[in-house]
């Protein structure tokens, strides 16, 4: 691995819920997107260390590191180890409940024993790259200034270079503290030690009572992953929209999905069929709050369509963020994996699966009891209609391809699931809807899935009608309960899938076929989570508890996961940390935790295709 870059594995992720940074284990802030999570950067040297912008503080001597995170927080603490001395720095973003006015990253440096000295290297770059700010002293501060924008760095004297890199030295003795406090957009009023020491305070508290105040599942696995559950948790809580509910995909953008790869996409959207299974581990988790919120966002979204037809795959969190792709040139990428991608063309692609998903969230929505308004009901209605008229096209499927449309088995799953989930909430509250024609196409579309989604040879269902190709949302088919997990047909499907798209132990690759992007993928962990979620279903418990402690060795030191890992290596590979990835983890434990008797819970009221699918 070229050196230059630090391994996605040796992150981690603080933030304020409104965006997030990454730091490395060698105590360098690489990533940094302000005001936003889904703004420009001003640290990006995670896509370019030359060029890219960063804020270090790392020991002069060779040091060993460990990084660890405050117990049921988002504070990270990183300690550095040398042949003089220890040292450690606390790095965190204090939320709004905080009292603060601007967005600030807080870093508190400890000497912890002897003498420790530091070099400190301040080096923003605004606009992902392309702006170089001016470095100029006010006072006791130093500000990055370009235009209107401003950021601010306080606590530490350092001598700004030709280059327009500002650099420094500093010098702990052991029992030492140091407070440097990085500001945008706010350069007065900065906190001053004591107020440093008291936003720590408040910031540890707001996520105490955040993680312990919840409702503990009992059904979660406890013995193998409660820690990771709850950090998964935390993780999601961190690309949560505080206004909206919407969660982004990932704090990152244009991480490849191979090293030196095209595969470098921009996932700081909130993606509509992210919805139902994030709904459920939020409530599985007891973040009932959360999980309401971000219901009522999926939920408004379906308000206020003026056409179904417009309902998009992916939504902005901000409204004054692009969505638009196109390719930074300023940037290298991550280990020189270029082109660096900015904005997302899934947004313009039509996705059959993701209407399924909608109607879905608002069956969950009625089942845990939370009222469903009128205009709920009418926009489920509509996108009822709308499936009826349209399951039979084609679309681009839940792995958004880039090649001509097809007829993916997982699209018309979901369709069949908005069909029938609308037929049972129609029945459950009393609404006035043609379900005899939702159940006349319903009907239809499980005949086109069973007789043209299974192939004999394989002896097991594929990624598109007529296709030899084999697909991991194929482990789906259980889980959204279209057959019952016994099916002979389920089970056959869970052995081809697990022998055919096997990357090694506890890994899957999401398909084999051609998606009309160059190049390869890694092995997708959202994937191995479906695999411990069907197996625990279908009572192979062993086997899911192997799984499941296989894929758990892929989790980083920090207990984050990126989207991908490397089969040959076992190295983290795409956006970072990915909230699907952390989903996964949480509904995997759920379910293998229910399969064991660990939880109480029995399963969820069935609709009539249920129920069928179940006879």
């Amino acid at each position: 691995m070229d050196d230059t870059f630090t391994p996605l594995e040796n992150y981690g992720v603080v933030g304020n819920q409104e965006t997030c940074a990454l730091i490395g284990s060698n105590g360098s802030l690489d990533w940094l997107p302000l005001p936003y999570l889904d703004s420009p950067s001003v640290c990006a040297a995670l896509l370019d260390p030359e060029r890219g912008g960063l804020f270090s503080i790392t020991p002069t001597l060779k040091f060993q590191s460990l990084q660890r995170y405050l117990p049921n927080s988002n504070v990270l603490v990183s300690h550095f180890t040398t042949a003089a001395g220890e040292c450690s720095i606390t790095d965190f973003m204090p939320p709004r409940e905080a009292g603060v006015e601007h967005r600030m990253l807080l870093r508190r440096i400890e000497g912890t024993r002897l003498e420790t000295r530091l070099k400190v290297v301040f080096a923003p770059r605004f606009d992902y790259g392309r702006l170089q700010p001016e470095l100029v002293r006010d006072g006791t501060r130093l500000v990055a200034r370009t235009g209107k924008l401003a950021l601010a760095l306080q606590g530490v004297e350092l001598q700004v270079g030709s280059d327009g890199v500002a650099r420094g030295e500093l010098r702990l003795d052991e029992g030492e503290e140091l407070w440097l406090v990085m500001s945008w957009a706010g350069t007065d009023k900065l906190p001053t030690p004591k107020g440093c020491a008291k936003l720590l305070e408040k910031t540890v508290t707001f996520w105490t009572r955040w993680s312990e105040g919840h409702q503990r599942s009992e059904s979660v696995h406890q013995e193998l992953c409660h820690d990771l559950a709850m950090r998964s948790g935390l993780a999601l809580k961190l690309l949560m929209n505080p206004d909206s509910g919407a969660i982004a995909a990932a704090s990152t953008m244009a991480l490849p999905e191979t090293v030196g790869g095209v595969r470098n996409w921009d996932y700081r959207f909130a993606w509509i069929r992210d919805a139902s299974f994030t709904a459920q581990a939020l409530f599985h988790l007891g973040y009932l709050r959360e999980a309401t919120q971000y219901r009522r966002w999926v939920t408004r979204i379906l308000q206020e369509l003026p056409e179904v037809s417009g309902l998009k795959p992916c939504y902005r969190l901000h409204e004054s963020v692009s969505r638009e792709e196109g390719s930074l040139e300023a940037l290298g990428g991550y280990r020189h994996s270029a082109p660096v991608r900015v904005g997302n063309l899934a947004w313009h692609q039509t996705q059959l699966d993701i209407f399924g998903e909608m109607v879905n969230t608002v069956f969950e929505t009625t089942r845990f009891g939370e009222e469903m308004e009128a205009k709920t009901w009418e926009a489920v209605r509509r996108i009822c209609d709308f499936i009826c008229q349209n399951w039979g096209k084609k679309d681009r499927g839940i792995w958004e391809m880039r090649t001509p449309p097809r007829h993916y088995l997982h699209s018309k799953l979901m369709c069949w699931v908005a069909l029938d989930r609308g037929c049972e909430i129609a029945r459950r509250t009393g609404r006035h809807a043609p379900v005899a024609e939702w159940q006349r196409q319903a009907a239809e579309l499980r005949r086109a899935i069973l007789e043209r989604g299974f192939n004999r040879r394989l002896n097991s269902f594929v990624q598109t009608f007529g296709s030899e190709d084999l697909d991991a949302t194929a482990l789906l088919i259980p889980i959204h309960r279209f057959l019952a997990p016994e099916d002979p047909r389920v089970q056959s499907t869970i052995d081809a899938v697990w022998s055919g798209l096997s990357a090694g132990p506890g890994l899957l690759y999401r398909y084999r076929a051609d998606d009309g992007i160059a190049g390869t993928e890694g092995a997708f962990l959202l994937c191995s989570f479906w695999l411990v979620y069907a197996l625990s279903l279908s009572r192979r418990i062993e086997e899911a508890e192997q799984v499941f402690r296989q894929v758990l060795t892929r989790v980083s030191p920090l207990g984050l996961m990126s989207e991908e890992v490397l089969p040959a290596t076992g190295e983290l590979i795409g956006n970072f940390p990915q909230a699907l990835s952390h989903i996964g983890l949480i509904n995997a434990a759920l379910h293998l935790g229910i399969a064991k008797g660990h939880g109480h819970q029995g399963p969820p009221p069935q609709s009539e295709g249920e129920r069928q699918a179940a006879s």
